[in-house]
């Protein structure tokens, strides 16, 4: 048997990929506790800029929490949901950006681990939602705190609240992805470019962008405004900093080392 989650690095690109194609890329515990332990390991890795997450086969991106298998444990109270929390990043410290390919269905915890990405490109074909009150269940992995700070409040508590399938374009016009494409070849086209632009730049100033944004973005302005110089400071303090501006200055591509 495969296992449900994959990871493979390529120069300086994590690539974590949903595999259980059969079953719509839905997760198991397994999955979940793998999916936590990647996006930690890709963390972990200096090597590492960008990450990469993706659904393998033709149907789906993540079709959320297997039905069969992960909903009956937690409803026995043999599975923590708290245990899942790297998985869906909840207050885990992963600074990479994380880019997601979405192809097929992106539903349940498919756009509850979506919503922790940082850019979002999707197929035409790609159909997002949370359907979890069609069950009596909740979207608990993060959309009812993330959902209504990402997409206009009304459009927010529509998705919660009705369970309803969105289309790739209507996600695109509320703002939950970036950008909309024809087929998964210029899925992972787009993708891989996003990730080249971001590989370029200065790793340091990329992960702590990312940091001060999250950790920001919850307080009042002033204290924000006071706290930001502290999230920058390293960047601006770094070697990779004066080979940035040297590089400018001289006309030529930096050669940053992440110090």
């Amino acid at each position: 048997m495969s296992d449900p989650v994959l990871y493979k690095k390529e120069n300086n690109k994590a690539y974590i990929t949903f595999n259980r194609p059969e079953q719509m890329n839905s997760m198991t515990p397994e999955g979940f506790k793998m999916l936590g332990d990647y996006f930690l390991k890709a963390q972990g890795d200096k090597d590492v800029r960008v990450i990469i997450l993706s659904g393998y086969g033709d149907k789906a991106f993540c079709a959320g929490a297997d039905l069969k298998e992960t909903i009956p444990l937690v409803q026995a109270g043999k599975l923590d949901p708290e245990t899942t929390n790297n998985a869906v990043l909840k207050d885990t410290p992963v600074w990479k950006p994380i880019i997601a390919a979405v192809h097929g269905f992106c539903l349940a915890g498919g756009t509850e681990i979506l919503e922790a990405t940082d850019i979002r490109v999707a197929t035409k074909d790609a159909k997002f939602g949370l359907p979890e009150p069609k069950w009596s269940i909740m979207a608990a992995a993060g959309s009812l705190v993330r959902l209504v700070k990402q997409i206009p409040y009304c459009r927010a508590m529509e998705i919660l609240l009705t369970g309803e399938q969105i289309t790739a374009e209507e996600a695109k016009e509320i703002g939950l992805i970036n950008k909309v494409v024809n087929d998964k070849e210029a899925l992972m086209k787009e993708v891989e470019r996003y990730a080249e632009v971001i590989c370029n730049n200065g790793p340091i100033a990329v992960q702590n962008t990312k940091k001060a944004v999250l950790r920001l973005m919850n307080l009042p302005m002033d204290i924000a405004f006071r706290e930001e110089w502290n999230y920058s400071r390293e960047a601006f303090e770094s070697l990779d900093a004066k080979e940035g501006v040297q590089s400018f200055i001289e006309k030529r591509k930096p050669l940053f080392q992440n110090r």
